[in-house]
């Protein structure tokens, strides 16, 4: 084959030429590195190797790592775990081996992705999500993604942002929620309320809301300190403090007393996953989560119709869009909390993460 006949056949010439048009157009100081970098880029990319490990998460759990690489680069995702569960969710696989970290390995998923998913998705392309996506369900052929476990696909399918798949060209940052003080099953104390958070909705940045959250919980600290002694800042599963308290305002004056040491005043709003209440009116709660059983429907609608603060659906909604969509048609609630570990995959569940701009 002649020199002329091999760029012919791949079309050397012309990719060369759109080369160096780019250079002369961008007046590339180092023509040569930028032409390399052009070409590199116009290279079609395809999944050359994926490979799995178990990782321990914040709690000190098991979850599944994926290092996905391709011939242009290599990515890692971890597949998010919640603490809480519900019958409404895609299924995490788990060992259930009770001799190793209790039952809560995920070698089986592990090997899930190694042996078997890595297998269906080499040379493809890792940007065609949907494609990608759709293969792993296609392995696993159940509902639930009980078969290869829904740790496994995310960790595969993480590499793609959800601003891309919702078609947000802007996407903007949330307030971010702080756990300050966690009862219920999340910590060893009387204490029934799950959390009692802070929304630092005044804000003017994500960085600042960030700085005002971390006040806050230091502040917090000093004040449950004074009241209750170094056994007080004990911290629960989230990192939220723990003293032994079981009254409600309790909790509520110890996180206003904090916000008023913080001088940020009203900027700072009070929000709770708990069971029904209406210390709304008292203190300056914005928002509150899991008012009610997750089968509750009637209650939850009522409470919300009240139109005291924002009311947010977990066990209630699991990220299913049935259950999404029959919210949103009965008003039953005003806010979802969207999470990762409960989508099957970021493409097949995008209609999920659409429904979400109600």
């Amino acid at each position: 084959m002649s020199v002329q006949e091999y760029l012919d056949k791949h079309t050397l010439s012309r990719k060369i030429e759109d080369a160096v048009n780019a250079a002369v157009r961008s007046k590339a100081s180092d023509p040569v590195l930028f032409i390399s970098n052009h070409m590199k880029k116009s290279v079609r990319c395809v999944i050359t190797k994926i490979k799995a490990r178990q990782i321990l998460d914040s709690r000190g759990i098991p979850t599944v790592e994926v290092d996905l690489y391709t011939n242009k680069a290599m990515f890692r995702a971890a597949s998010p775990s919640g603490a809480s569960t519900g019958m409404y969710e895609a299924v995490e696989l788990r060992d259930g081996d009770k001799a190793k970290y209790l039952g809560k390995g995920v070698t089986r998923a592990v090997n899930n992705i190694n042996h078997k998913i890595s297998k269906a998705l080499l040379g493809m392309d890792p940007t065609l999500q949907a494609q990608i996506d759709q293969a792993m369900i296609d392995l696993d052929k159940t509902d639930n993604k009980g078969e290869l476990g829904v740790n496994a696909i995310l960790a595969v399918s993480l590499y793609k942002h959800i601003a891309d798949l919702s078609g947000k060209t802007s996407p903007v940052l949330p307030v971010p929620a702080f756990t300050l003080i966690s009862g219920g099953k999340h910590a060893a104390n009387h204490f029934s309320v799950q959390e009692i958070m802070v929304l630092p909705t005044g804000a003017n940045s994500f960085e600042e809301a960030m700085q005002m959250g971390s006040e806050t919980y230091h502040h917090l600290k000093a004040v449950i300190f004074e009241k209750y002694g170094a056994s007080g800042c004990n911290v629960g599963e989230d990192g939220g403090f723990a003293p032994n308290i079981s009254s409600f305002t309790k909790g509520l004056d110890l996180v206003k007393e904090a916000i008023k040491r913080t001088g940020y005043g009203e900027r700072i709003k009070i929000a709770m996953d708990v069971a029904a209440t209406d210390f709304c009116i008292d203190y300056p709660i914005v928002s509150i989560e899991e008012p009610f059983d997750k089968d509750d429907w009637e209650h939850t609608k009522l409470f919300t119709s009240l139109g005291i603060c924002q009311v947010v659906g977990d066990d209630l909604l699991m990220s299913n869009p049935k259950r999404i969509e029959k919210a949103i048609g009965e008003l039953t609630c005003n806010a979802l909390l969207l999470k990762i570990d409960e989508l099957t995959s970021l493409d097949v569940d995008n209609d999920t993460i659409m429904i979400v701009y109600w």
